[in-house]
Formats: structure tokens, sequence, C-alpha cells
């Protein structure tokens, strides 16, 4: 299949001299086109930072990343982010409370100069399982999961190829989180995506994608394809732990845990 993700040894540090801290640290990994792929580990292991470098958030990186045959220059321009967009994690702080869902949704489209805003706005809405109803409402007239369903509309509305998925879900509750999870799986069916995501939480990541790496210390530990991850069939021990934690919690199992700090 061909690949719509590429990142070949990418390293990403911040501040300067003596303050300098290497937050990705020759990172490599591909993502074939319609298929979803994660990030996994926990806070601090630079999953984030990979995803920051690849819509220019992060700026002092190093090494190569593509996106559908095209190599990423330091500078993205406006058809970078009409092929690529960005899901945050916070719905409550993503969305300008300000702004109404009609904006919020318009304002892409505009700066993109693309026509037809009307038609647009109420497509995206029907995309995820919105009304027209909720087209003039703020931010804090919304739920949770509402806010997230308008977060996805906002990214979709560009008819992107690839959405960047920083931890989707974990600001939602546990039954809402599901609704979402699968709304993203319809829509990549649905749209013909690409996913790349980000999360601490294995039993998410396994349930979305079909590959895995695992991260640590701003490095990837271990790779896994969809078998080896259903199977549990990693040999680095970090990853053995990882995968361990997702099943919940368990206080013998907890006390075994080594500390990789």
């Amino acid at each position: 299949m061909t690949v719509m993700i590429e990142v070949r040894d990418l390293s990403v540090s911040f501040g300067e001299g003596a303050d300098r801290v290497r937050a990705v640290n020759g990172v490599s990994f591909s993502v074939e086109r319609h298929r979803s792929f994660g990030l996994v580990g926990e806070s601090g292991s630079g999953k984030t930072t990979v995803l920051r470098a690849l819509t220019g958030l992060a700026q002092h990186w190093t090494g190569h990343m593509a996106v559908d045959g095209r190599a990423l220059a330091k500078e993205r321009d406006l058809a970078f982010f009409k092929t690529v967009q960005l899901v945050f994690q916070d719905p409550y702080g993503s969305l300008h409370p300000r702004h109404t869902v009609d904006r919020i949704l318009s304002e892409p489209v505009q700066i993109h100069g693309l026509g037809d805003v009307t038609r647009r706005v109420l497509n995206a809405l029907e995309q995820v399982g919105l009304g027209p109803e909720f087209r003039f409402r703020f931010s804090h007239q919304l739920s949770g999961g509402q806010r997230q369903r308008i977060a996805i509309a906002r990214a979709l509305i560009l008819e992107p190829k690839v959405l960047l998925l920083d931890e989707p879900t974990s600001a939602l509750d546990v039954s809402i989180q599901a609704e979402v999870l699968n709304l993203l799986n319809r829509l990549q069916r649905a749209l013909g995506l690409t996913f790349l995501m980000v999360s601490h939480d294995l039993a998410v990541v396994a349930h979305m994608c079909q590959g895995v790496a695992i991260m640590q210390h701003g490095r990837i530990v271990e790779a896994l394809d969809g078998d080896r991850l259903a199977a549990r069939q990693a040999e680095n021990p970090y990853a053995r732990q990882l995968i361990k934690a997702s099943d919940g919690y368990d206080r013998a199992v907890i006390d075994s845990f080594i500390d990789y700090q």
C-alpha cells in the first residue's frame, strides 16, 4: 500500500545551551494510506511532540518527514493544512468560547478561500452526527462529547486526507469515549482517512489502530502490528509492562512493575 505519513530519524529539541532538552530522539515510523497508527506512552514520552513537529508547531527538529509523498519543510503552507488536520485533546479549550459553532466551522473555509460556506458547515455537522440546530450555539451550550464532535467537524470541513488525533477522548466520560471512537472509525471508512493517534491508553489504540509504536523517553522502544498487539507479544520490558497496565488495576501486577524513569 502507499505510504501516507513517513517519519524518519526525527529528533525534536527545546531550549538552548545548558537548558536544551531533546524531547524526541531518532523516531522513525510510517503510516499507510487509509490506515490508523498509534503512538503510545506515558506523559513526557514525546508522543505529542511528534504530532507538533508534523503540524509545524514544534520547529526545532531534524530528520525527515513527508505527507502524501511531499517532504515537509520548516514552514507549513495552506496546502499542507488542507491535507492534514489536528484534533486536540481538550474539547473545552480548543473551541473559542465567544464564537458560535457556525463561526468556528466557517473560519477555516474562509481562510482557504473555499466557496459554499453554508453547505460545508451543514455537511460537517451532519458528518459528526449533529443537526443544524447546533449551528448557532456557543461552546458553553454543548456537552463535552458534542464539543469534541464540533472539533472533529472543524478538522473535516477542509476535506483532509490525514487526521492527527491527540488523545481525542481522554477528557471525556468513558461512555462518551466509545461514541467518539466509533464515530472516528465510521468517518475513516466513509472518507478514506489516514489516522495518526496519540494516546496513553493502549486499549484505545488497540481498538482504533492496525499498528502501534510504544514510546519512552523520546524514543520508540517497540513497534507492534495489529496481530502482535492482539496477541500481547511485546519483547521490550517497558512495552510488556504497558500492555499489562492496559488491563486495568491489579495490585499484584502493579507491585511487580519496575520504575523505568
